[in-house]
């Protein structure tokens, strides 16, 4: 540490952590000099009992911001705390009062509204898994602090520096090791063999003791400043002095893998060991029996609080859980899949679609036949372009095919010398071969050993990771691909169908996780307009970060439904019919669905975690794609403007780059 930081911090008189706070304002940039001190301070508050309240500042440092939207300047400024008490080494981050000054007025608004979601009162080390450090050569430092859970928070962006002063500190004080396979991970309280763990471990079946590893969560803060009185300092930090970390172990994955790629398998690990927690020993409700009626709660408008529509009686899947007979009003009746005939209307003779708008409303409303998807998934996929004719479309398959043969190429070319020397490509190979093996095996397509369909799964990621060598490959990709070249039959196609996507879902996949945080936090304000004592309940229950819904998101449900019904669900959401965003809607509506057990339950963090994962088999499609009609119908603008511009599926806004250009910009 700096002598004069240290002088300062002397000099300065004792303040309470809780209390300090410094805005983003002119006058900061004269004293930025002194904002890392150590200083040892007394809570006021319980002088009464020293021992307990005594709490030691090791590491402080100001304007350390989130960017929890995809904006550069819709940004959160705050301060970074190490501390101790009692022995234990505790971290929080507390948000600045007022808006940020680069932040533009919509912006701005927006960001205040959602200041305190991702408040750290007291987060105790022991709690943590890793540390990734981030330093781009173009931009800002950042790191990404990783659970033991395999949760993470949003990237804390240094715009002041102090990275480097933050792990001396943590050095100084935990048992901290730099990873041997990744030099900006850092392992903390590791004292297993760090080349036997990994990030995957949720991947395992039957790794039931990484549940409890959530139940650490309710030490986060995501209520902002309402339930303060919940999460005190001392009392968070005396309830977590004494916990000791729970690991997790497995030997067959790295630790260079990206943090986001947990997220797409933290749903896995209950599903062996707490089959039978939900049960109901009298059966599932055939949902949807009775006449519903709609309620908007406080926010339904007059208008549509009398509706009643009477749906078909409709089997239901032999489903363990029991979903809620919540009042819902019905979407339109799910129509037949879209026909050779019908397709052959929708064209003109020279091959041009002479109604795209008619035909996405036919396939939202009932899929496509598994005959026509081949050709359908291209317009839908944005391969071809509706008004593209027989001729034109021949002629951009073979220009496609061989562009793809020329990216495919670049890698086919490297030799075993120069692969020991491209860290990179073989870090991508390896987690490739990883994934593709275990992709849908259990279907025909994919199954048996030596499957040349698994062999070009591989060959096209591969590509892709050269194509867009900024995003690379991450796990979740395979899960998106797998579909496509099951209907594609062809690995040009596959791969420029693949790539058309990821246009549009790369942005689930950055490091930095913007995309994903965009969509959650989305997620949660269509929450409060259509379901606000949902939300009130979440927000009780420190549940409003909504990674509950992380797999859902990442992958677009592609764990929770059959391959079958997956292959519909996604020609639905690429219809962007009624809107974009129509797989958040969704979201809404099961959660909406299943609101009286969540809340009648009392379920926290935990158990919510595990329920969701329950759901996997057990949702009827066809209903849930029509609640989420009747919600999105029913929100209408007002939803529409919880959703921020360039979320994705949307495509990426072009910006001018501003403040600085992200390591993993999706172009």
């Amino acid at each position: 540490m700096r002598g004069g930081d240290v002088a300062a911090a002397e000099a300065g008189s004792p303040r309470s952590p809780d209390l300090y706070d410094l805005s983003d304002d002119s006058d900061y940039a004269a004293a930025a000099a002194a904002s890392d001190r150590t200083v040892m301070r007394t809570d006021p508050a319980d002088r009464g009992s020293e021992e307990t309240a005594r709490v030691d500042v090791v590491y402080e440092k100001e304007r350390v911001t989130i960017h929890p939207s995809q904006y550069g300047s819709g940004r959160i400024s705050g301060k970074l705390r190490l501390f101790l008490q009692q022995g234990s080494l505790f971290l929080s981050w507390e948000p600045n009062e007022g808006a940020d000054s680069l932040s533009t007025s919509s912006v701005g608004v927006e960001i205040e509204k959602y200041r305190n979601l991702y408040t750290i009162k007291a987060l105790p080390l022991s709690d943590v898994r890793f540390i990734r450090r981030y330093t781009p050569t173009f931009g800002l430092d950042y790191i990404i602090i990783v659970l033991s859970s395999g949760l993470a928070f949003p990237p804390f962006y240094f715009y002041n520096s102090g990275i480097r002063e933050l792990f001396a500190t943590l050095k100084q004080h935990v048992f901290i090791i730099r990873s041997d396979d990744d030099p900006n991970v850092f392992l903390v309280n590791d004292f297993q063999d760090p080349l036997q763990k990994s990030l995957s471990s949720l991947e395992l079946p039957g790794v039931a003791s990484v549940a409890n590893a959530m139940s650490r969560q309710n030490s986060l803060s995501f209520t902002g400043s309402n339930d303060e009185s919940r999460h005190g300092a001392t009392s968070s930090m005396s309830q977590y002095s004494s916990k000791q970390k729970h690991k997790s172990n497995d030997p067959g994955r790295d630790l260079s893998i990206q943090v986001l790629e947990k997220f797409s398998l933290v749903t896995k690990f209950a599903r062996d060991t707490t089959s039978s927690l939900f049960r109901d020993n009298s059966g599932a409700h055939a949902y949807g029996r009775q006449q519903h009626e709609y309620i908007l709660d406080n926010k339904a408008t007059d208008k549509h609080k009398n509706q009643y529509i009477t749906p078909e009686k409709a089997s239901t899947p032999s489903a363990t859980i029991e979903s809620d007979p919540l009042p819902l009003v019905w979407g339109k009746q799910r129509d037949h899949p879209l026909s050779v005939k019908e397709w052959a209307a929708f064209l003109d003779p020279e091959g041009r679609v002479m109604d795209s708008k008619a035909l996405r409303k036919k396939v939202f409303y009932g899929g496509v036949d598994h005959a026509l998807r081949k050709e359908v998934w291209k317009f839908l996929l944005g391969y071809h372009e509706y008004d593209s004719t027989y001729a034109e479309r021949e002629y951009l398959a073979a220009m496609k095919r061989a562009e793809y043969e020329a990216v495919k190429s670049q890698w086919k070319s490297i030799s075993a010398t120069q692969a020991k020397r491209f860290t990179k490509f073989r870090e991508r190979k390896g987690l490739i071969d990883k994934d593709v093996v275990r992709t849908d095996r259990s279907i025909p397509y994919y199954e048996g050993d030596d499957n040349q369909n698994v062999v070009v799964l591989r060959d096209i990621l591969l590509t892709y990771s050269f194509y867009n060598f900024n995003l690379g490959y991450c796990q979740g990709m395979s899960d998106f691909l797998a579909p496509i070249l099951y209907v594609m039959e062809d690995e040009s196609e596959s791969f420029w169908c693949f790539a058309s996507l990821m246009e549009r879902l790369g942005a689930n996949f950055n490091r930095d996780q913007n995309g994903m945080h965009a969509q959650l936090l989305a997620l949660s304000k269509l929450v409060e307009l259509l379901d606000p004592p949902l939300h009130n309940y979440f927000r009780q229950n420190d549940c409003l970060n909504y990674f509950f819904c992380f797999r859902w998101v990442l992958i677009q449900f592609k764990r929770e439904f059959s391959f079958d019904q997956i292959m519909l669900l996604w020609e639905v959401l690429w219809t962007h019919y009624l809107s974009e965003h129509f797989h958040l809607y969704l979201c809404v509506a099961i959660l909406k669905k299943y609101r009286q057990r969540i809340i009648g339950e009392q379920m926290d963090f935990d158990t919510l975690l595990k329920f969701i994962n329950e759901l996997s088999g057990q949702i009827n499609l066809d209903r849930a794609i029509q609640d989420a009609e009747a919600l999105c119908t029913i929100a209408g603008e007002n939803g529409a403007s919880c959703i921020p511009p360039g979320t994705p599926p949307s495509m990426p806004i072009e910006t001018d780059g501003g403040l600085y250009v992200q390591e993993d910009e999706v172009l």
